[in-house]
């Protein structure tokens, strides 16, 4: 649209930006290469933003896009949230690009999205063997934090490629629910499970849009985490690991 061109251009000559960075859609293909190559021939780019990276397109784009404009990618795009604007590393981009992943940057995320105080009293709970619903709920959502599962796993060398591996979409809809679920206790439920009856157990159904066979499943398997977990203190204790474990690891 040269009218809107014209427009762009008087402005930079107003405003003389010290950047003008385009931000591309990695999912478009050809057609960001070919959008970025226009605007750079009308404003001369300085860079560019990829975003939609969190999406299953590996970024295959920006190596076009650095050769046509000869320009820099300075960001990338990870997310719909503020955060989750990335300074981007070519050398992670080629990894990803060849399937091998980007554990850099999934620890860089790890250590952004934990914190170091709160990881310290978690583990505290644990050896006080007080580690509660709400304990739980709230590392849910520092693992969701991090990002979505699919996107986690891509930054794993080789995972993505496994077979037999989890459909990482319904392990997404899984944490939601189990959030859902422990958010529609009170408090009080949340620290001390045991006194969940048949009628609160239905309440809590209820509450979180779920039945109450997801609520007892849930339930079950925090039991079973507690106790492994007890377990493998007293193990600890006495330098060997339990005979038998209250699930299969696997």
């Amino acid at each position: 649209d040269e009218p809107l061109m014209d427009e762009l251009r008087a402005i930079k000559a107003e405003v003389k930006p010290t950047e003008v960075l385009m931000v591309v859609d990695a999912m478009t293909g050809q057609d960001a290469v070919n959008s970025a190559s226009s605007f750079h021939q009308a404003l001369e780019l300085t860079g560019t933003i990829l975003t939609k990276l969190d999406g299953d397109t590996r970024g295959g784009a920006a190596l076009s896009i650095r050769a046509v404009t000869g320009t820099p990618i300075k960001f990338i795009g990870v997310g719909e949230k503020l955060d989750a604007l990335e300074v981007f590393h070519p050398d992670r981009m080629a990894s990803r690009i060849l399937g091998m992943g980007d554990v850099l940057s999934l620890v860089e995320r790890a250590e952004q999205t934990f914190d170091a105080k709160q990881a310290a009293t978690l583990q505290k709970k644990l050896k006080a063997q007080t580690f509660s619903l709400e304990d739980f709920r709230d590392q849910l959502r520092q693992i969701r934090g991090m990002g979505p599962l699919e996107q986690l796993v891509g930054m794993i060398p080789g995972l993505s490629r496994l077979k037999g591996l989890p459909d990482s979409t319904a392990q997404e809809g899984e944490l939601k629910r189990v959030e859902a679920i422990i958010d529609s206790m009170t408090p009080g439920e949340r620290q001390r499970p045991e006194i969940l009856n048949g009628s609160r157990r239905k309440r809590i159904a209820a509450g979180s849009g779920t039945s109450v066979a997801d609520v007892n499943r849930l339930l079950k398997q925090f039991a079973d985490m507690q106790k492994m977990m007890r377990q493998l203190m007293q193990a600890g204790k006495g330098g060997r690991l339990p005979r038998q474990m209250p699930f299969p690891l696997r």
